[in-house]
């Protein structure tokens, strides 16, 4: 495990001008970033269709292949990414138990208790941040053993007791803030903690607090990396923290920018409102003269339906500009022409992103293989259920 980070560490700084950037406002300037040191790949990424840019980015082996020559060491960096997936047999839901639980969500519940309930390490279960409990109902009925859920939300614990009270489930709701010292309460050293995409403070909380009541197991697959407080990443082993490499709120958010759950239709939303935005930009530069991008809250999807004219006017008038009519067909098309800029930037991105999710996952495995744990790491699910589906495994041994 240390071999792999050390690999993936030397690799991310040695050629971090290929990731280390946020393709939205590269694409606001007329040259690509690697327009000097890199002139061959800008001329393919420049040649690509928009067909090609959507095709390419659905298909990483096909990129990779196609880059290969632009990037150096380029398909040694992507095979230390693989990761064998866990192999099920499939888990066996008396009725009931998956009652209220969306489809694609239940595929990641049921393959993540399969896995839980096979490397069991205790006598009693920890469902972090466990919303509803749906994950600690399944191991609930399967292991008949205790499952002490923790959640923030008040109203989501009196549901999920609810419903565990219904079905006769040995499950007891706790509320609690996870990143709170009195959090630490609820552990106790016989508990197998579990955590479905607990984001970023969260789950390195559970880590953290379970280390330190010596908890017999964890089976932990994290989220949302960039839900810190810190404004930049802090590592937790001894290798992380002597690394060079030091990541940004924005940087932690680059492993989680790929479409493959959200279908077409979220994909369009998406494409519309990123061309509003860089058509705007591209506006507010124009006709007065803004230097840097003005930032705008979140839209209504159902607003982009009243089209580019009218979306100009209700971001001008967020931030106090007195906008008056214009050529918006031209600043729309400008948008459009950024995003696709966008894209292309993106595709080269892409290729960085498992490895930067699994540096931050192997700094979490390393931490732990530090206080006494032998852990594993492997995938608990197909890409199309989650592209999140890293699985930390990990059961304290004996001394």
């Amino acid at each position: 495990m240390q071999g792999l980070f050390q690999s993936l560490d030397s690799y991310l700084i040695t050629h971090q001008e290929f990731w280390r950037f946020e393709p939205f406002f590269a694409c606001r300037f007329s040259n690509l970033p690697w327009q000097e040191q890199h002139p061959q790949l800008c001329l393919w990424l420049t040649s690509l269709t928009d067909q090609q840019v959507e095709q390419y980015q659905t298909d990483l082996p096909a990129l990779a292949n196609a880059v290969r020559s632009y990037i150096p060491n380029l398909p040694q960096l992507l095979a230390l990414n693989h990761l064998e997936r866990v192999e099920l047999k499939g888990l066996p839901l008396e009725r009931g138990i998956d009652s209220g639980i969306p489809g694609r969500k239940l595929a990641q519940i049921v393959a993540m208790g399969e896995v839980a309930l096979e490397q069991h390490a205790g006598s009693e279960w920890l469902e972090w941040c466990s919303g509803k409990g749906f994950l600690g109902r399944i191991l609930a009925h399967n292991s008949q053993q205790t499952v002490t859920s923790f959640e923030y939300q008040q109203s989501l614990c009196d549901s999920g007791q609810q419903e565990a009270n219904k079905q006769h489930l040995p499950m007891r709701f706790v509320q609690g803030d996870a990143l709170s010292p009195s959090a630490l309460d609820v552990l106790n050293s016989n508990q197998h903690a579990v955590a479905l995409h607990a984001c970023g403070d969260l789950h390195v909380s559970l880590i953290e607090k379970g280390v330190e009541r010596s908890l017999p197991a964890f089976t932990i697959s994290p989220c949302c990396y960039h839900l810190i407080q810190a404004e930049t990443y802090q590592a937790l082993s001894k290798p992380a923290q002597a690394s060079q490499l030091h990541l940004t709120k924005s940087e932690l958010r680059i492993p989680l920018q790929e479409l493959v759950t959200g279908g077409e239709r979220v994909r369009r939303h998406r494409m519309l409102e990123m061309s509003y935005r860089l058509g705007f930009d591209a506006l507010l530069t124009d006709c007065f003269g803004f230097e840097h991008y003005q930032p705008i809250p979140s839209i209504k999807k159902s607003q982009l339906a009243e089209g580019f004219e009218s979306f100009c006017y209700w971001a001008a008038q967020l931030k106090g500009i007195a906008l008056t009519p214009c050529d918006f067909d031209k600043f729309y098309h400008l948008g459009q022409q950024r995003y696709w800029k966008m894209e292309r930037l993106s595709l080269i991105q892409q290729l960085f992103r498992r490895s930067l999710e699994l540096w931050l996952v192997l700094d979490k495995v390393l931490y732990l293989q530090q206080h006494g744990y032998d852990v594993s790491i492997s995938e608990f699910c197909a890409r199309e259920v989650t592209p999140r589906n890293i699985l930390i495994k990990a059961k304290k041994m004996r001394p």
